[in-house]
């Protein structure tokens, strides 16, 4: 009995290995890749050799204008995140708390908006923001993504203000405080987890998009990440630079993989603390 038992933990542990080892599979390659020579690019060992970083050197050529695409990755991202939480969190806790007509309809309209595939909105876009002379500025990639990390900010917020009981602003507003007062210094606090989360995956998804970027930016100096890498050049007109695209995948991946780690161990530690109070 005990070897059976034993059995199904190696299976168990086997499959989930191999479940991690198809994930990661992708970014290994990508990694060894941007770690190769130009002329070994496409040898198949699993460790580059020799070890070289001339695509990394070649990513922050200043031709390439890789770190001001960083720059503003980070600028469109995080602004994106902040106002999308922002106005999701106020929106999310009167779509749980208050009652009102249409309250269903309306949440439902919100999700529907977040339906829409992102290149059914690019032309009528890109008509308004030239006509309004928005085109080559950040509030041409922020606003159209606003519009899609918005409704999944408020569907995640609303699920998770949901679960908290009404006894916790009942219990403030006794001791005192206004109902605005209960929200900002009892449940934001406890809701922290569902915050961080919600952070994370509109910040990803800021920091991925890449057709509205591509079609609202046309100089250099305004492009993303995304954007700039797509636009990598060889030595020559045909050229394909496998080597620099792959140093650049990297480069955008880790800050995210980083993010991640950090706000998990921050989201567990809050999700245990309000279960504690």
């Amino acid at each position: 009995m005990t070897l059976r038992v034993d059995w199904r933990r190696w299976l168990s542990y086997a499959g989930i290995a191999a479940v991690v080892a198809y994930c990661l599979a992708p970014f290994y390659w990508m990694l060894v890749s941007s770690l190769r020579r130009t002329g070994d690019i496409f040898d198949t060992t699993l460790l580059p050799s020799p070890l070289s970083f001339e695509n990394y050197r070649a990513v922050f050529d200043p031709a390439q204008g890789f770190g001001r695409a960083l720059l503003n990755s980070l600028v469109v991202a995080g602004i994106t995140t902040v106002l999308a939480l922002l106005l999701a969190t106020f929106t999310a806790y009167a779509m749980a708390r208050l009652e009102f007509r249409f309250k269903r309809l309306i949440l439902t309209l919100i999700i529907a908006t977040s339906m829409f595939p992102v290149v059914s909105i690019v032309v009528p876009l890109l008509k308004l923001f030239t006509d309004i002379g928005w085109i080559n500025t950040y509030q041409s990639m922020i606003v159209p993504s606003m519009s899609f990390a918005l409704p999944l900010a408020v569907w995640n917020l609303t699920t998770f203000f949901r679960q908290m009981p009404d006894e916790l602003e009942h219990a403030a507003m006794v001791d005192g405080c206004t109902r605005g007062q209960a929200f900002r210094k009892v449940i934001v606090p406890l809701a922290a987890p569902g915050i961080f989360t919600t952070a994370i995956i509109t910040f990803i998804a800021a920091w991925n998009e890449f057709l509205i970027a591509l079609s609202m930016t046309n100089k250099p100096g305004m492009q993303t990440a995304t954007v700039a890498i797509s636009k990598f050049t060889g030595a020559t007109t045909y050229e394909t630079p496998f080597g620099s695209q792959m140093a650049a995948g990297v480069l955008v991946t880790v800050p995210l993989v980083v993010m991640v780690l950090l706000f998990q161990r921050r989201i567990v530690a809050g999700l245990t603390a309000g279960a504690a109070k």
